[in-house]
């Protein structure tokens, strides 16, 4: 397959050209669909390409519309429905929960939801309390649900394609920092396996297990670590439902310690029950209880005053590492109040 550079909005934005191009049964839907302003430029040309027909705006009625979703693809279309903030399909739980995860099985595997349900999560801008929440846990808890959060603008495009062609209903949760992360993709259509990690960094003593835009941090933590020598293995848990435990606990049977990383809370979240699999399996293995890198249990604050503090990053990760490598600690470098931690890079300039 031959490969070149794109941003993961680019690869996300070819997914879904593929796919629309491949197969007329292929639409989108969401609130501002047309308008590739709103979904971060990943629908940027396709409303022009395709047609007001298969790029669809819809109204602010979350659940009735997500309704009309699952009625499209229980009668063969295969829908992607984008929620640009992932607290709007909040409104839609019961079609999601109650419904498209369950009709499989509910009717003995007589009908189907070939559908995704994209949703935008992360931090930026005073998004707030009700604005830059990660429930990946909530969905990832659901028989009948897949969960994936491509972290690599390979995935990006791999996972969505595959996505696209499941004949069950996946929650795609994009990271709005990914965005202009860059990475190889192939011209070609591809598809990454939906539920097995991959390996991103190689390495001896410890693991670091990731998802979203942790995986990110891990990276760059693992990168940064070498240069202490502690030789940190890295992780991308890209599928929450199903998750192929395996490589995570062949991984751990090696380093003897892990760090889970992720964008949710600490308390019953993905971190919880990835910690949890490989106590359940591995235990004998580790050399120190397993340390989890989230959120603190309270909600996401608006104001850069508390959100510089809020967010666990590389220096979160690296101090686990050292903790569980018999390093000193070090401190951390200090935050100063002129300190802007709520942006990724200078071309990250609002909301939208």
């Amino acid at each position: 397959m031959s490969e070149r550079t794109l941003k993961y909005v680019e690869a996300v934005n070819e997914a879904l050209d593929l796919c629309m191009a491949a197969d007329p049964r292929v639409f989108l839907m969401g609130l501002g669909a047309p308008d590739p302003t709103n979904m971060f430029g990943t629908h940027i040309g396709l409303a022009e390409k395709y047609g007001p027909k298969r790029v669809v705006d819809m109204p602010i009625s979350e659940n009735a519309m997500t309704g009309v979703l699952l009625g499209a693809a229980h009668t063969g279309m295969r829908p992607v429905m984008t929620h640009i903030r992932l607290e709007f399909a909040m409104l839609a739980i019961d079609q999601i929960v109650n419904q498209a995860a369950k009709w499989h099985y509910m009717f003995g595997g007589q009908t189907r939801a070939p559908m995704v349900i994209r949703m935008f999560v992360g931090r930026g801008w005073g998004q707030g309390p009700q604005h830059s929440q990660s429930l990946q846990s909530w969905f990832a808890h659901i028989p009948g649900l897949k969960v994936i959060m491509p972290a690599t603008a390979y995935d990006a495009k791999g996972l969505m394609i595959a996505a696209i062609e499941d004949e069950n209903p996946v929650i795609c949760i994009e990271h709005r920092w990914l965005y202009n992360v860059s990475g190889a993709v192939p011209e070609e259509m591809y598809r990454v396996p939906i539920g097995i990690p991959k390996v991103l960094r190689r390495g001896d003593d410890v693991t670091i297990a990731a998802t979203s835009y942790m995986t990110l941090e891990a990276v760059r933590a693992a990168d940064a670590l070498k240069e202490e020598g502690i030789d940190a293995e890295v992780l991308d848990v890209h599928t929450l439902n199903p998750m192929d435990e395996t490589l995570i606990v062949d991984s751990v049977r090696k380093t003897g310690n892990l760090i889970v990383g992720d964008t949710g809370w600490r308390s019953v979240g993905v971190s919880a029950e990835i910690s949890s699999r490989i106590v359940e399996q591995a235990f004998g293995d580790l050399k120190n209880p397993p340390i989890r890198i989230a959120l603190p249990d309270y909600p996401t604050p608006t104001t850069r005053a508390l959100s510089n503090y809020y967010y666990p990053g590389v220096q979160d990760i690296m101090a686990a590492a050292r903790r569980l490598t018999g390093r000193p600690p070090k401190p951390a470098p200090k935050i100063r109040p002129e300190d802007f931690l709520d942006v990724p890079d200078p071309s990250f300039t609002g909301p939208f």
